[in-house]
């Protein structure tokens, strides 16, 4: 649902589970979020856009 998180997270060598432990959430969560189970809270998109120095348009496949 969401490829561009999943590209930046494989780019940096992260388990979904290390993701999950950065942010502070359970894997569960993260790949709910991931599969569009459920809606990624935009704290969470702010600190993935800063972390990685993207946008959160990026992040969500928005750009054009």
């Amino acid at each position: 649902m969401f490829p561009n998180i999943e590209a930046e997270r494989a780019r940096r060598n992260l388990t979904q589970q290390q993701l999950a432990d950065t942010l502070n959430v359970s894997l569960k969560t993260l790949q709910n979020w991931l599969n569009g189970k459920t809606s990624i809270p935009s704290s969470y998109l702010i600190k993935l856009a800063t972390m990685w120095n993207t946008s959160i348009d990026y992040l969500l496949n928005m750009e054009h």
